[in-house]
């Protein structure tokens, strides 16, 4: 009989193997590529409207810190020893780049702003006026509520709720290529956005409809009537990016938000609801507290549009290589 042998060493636990294979799942180094170039456009942008970011603002300093986070969370965990390296490693990832991009969005509003003339607001209002759109019925009703205006500014706000839902469910089920594809089509929303913009200048339709005191000011308030002056005569040179405002009336950024949202979220069966009601929610709050008239909405939708499916095309290309 053959005596059991002692061993007085044991193998290391292997790496926990990370994501299984994914098709279509769009490469890392795409998203941070595409980062980095629009950081590069945005610094162009702002060095050639005379315009600069103070570094040593509080809200400078922590947004430095939280970039500072996820890139060393995003770097220690590469290869991840147990799930919850991973999860951590997947929403470093994502909430790091998705951040990111909404803050470059932001910012670039500002020079674009500086270089754009008149409005278009005319015109917007003539299209809600063919859609029989009453943009000062749905303003006196909310202005008249207060349970409206709570309910509003709540549904308003979730823009950054559903989001955080998302990536986080996304990275504790381990669907790198739906967190993938929905920061890749908020990417190409927001340029979209941005590039319209330049071309589409609106202050939006409480400054231009309403008349008098105003009886409740909504979340954009006034912004787009008070900044967008400023930065065309170049009174308005440092960004404080404790108080970015956005300040894209057409296409409405909120509405582009909301249909990528549910476009992420519907085939996350636990997420599909709780998504399609807060973006819903959104939506019909986003008239009166985005200020935007129902054509901002209506343009926003189609550049989300175009995002999902620009997107799913390059994901089934991928995965037809994959195959």
């Amino acid at each position: 009989m053959t005596r059991p042998t002692t061993t007085f060493f044991t193998l290391p636990a292997p790496l926990y193997p990370g994501s299984t294979a994914q098709p279509g799942l769009i490469p890392g180094r795409w998203l941070v590529l595409g980062f980095a170039v629009s950081a590069v456009c945005v610094g162009a942008l702002l060095w050639d409207a005379g315009m600069t970011i103070n570094p040593r603002t509080p809200s400078a300093l922590i947004f430095a810190a939280f970039a500072a986070l996820a890139l060393g969370l995003r770097y220690s965990m590469r290869a991840p020893a147990s799930p919850a390296q991973r999860v951590a490693r997947d929403l470093s990832e994502s909430v790091g780049l998705f951040t990111g991009i909404a803050l470059l969005g932001a910012v670039a509003t500002y020079p674009l702003a500086a270089d754009t003339r008149g409005s278009i607001d005319p015109l917007l209002q003539q299209i809600d006026a063919a859609l029989h759109f009453d943009w000062l019925a749905w303003y006196r009703a909310v202005a008249s509520h207060r349970t409206l205006q709570l309910l509003g500014t709540a549904a308003y706000q979730s823009i950054f709720v559903t989001p955080a839902l998302i990536l986080g469910y996304c990275a504790w089920a381990d669907k790198r290529t739906e967190t993938r594809a929905f920061i890749a089509s908020f990417w190409v929303a927001a340029v979209l956005c941005l590039l319209l913009f330049r071309y589409l200048p609106a202050v939006g339709p409480l400054a231009t409809l309403w008349h008098g005191p105003v009886p409740y000011l909504p979340e954009s308030a006034l912004y787009e009537a008070e900044l967008i002056p400023q930065l065309r005569a170049h009174t308005l040179l440092e960004v404080d990016l404790g108080a970015l405002r956005g300040l894209v009336s057409a296409p409405s950024f909120h509405t582009a938000s909301a249909v990528l949202y549910i476009a992420a979220g519907w085939p996350l069966l636990r997420l599909r609801w709780p998504v399609v009601v807060l973006s819903g929610a959104m939506l019909l709050a986003t008239p009166v507290e985005g200020t935007h008239y129902l054509a901002d909405m209506l343009i926003g939708a189609a550049v989300a549009g175009v995002a999902v499916v620009c997107v799913a095309r390059v994901r089934r290309r991928l995965a037809a290589r994959g195959r």
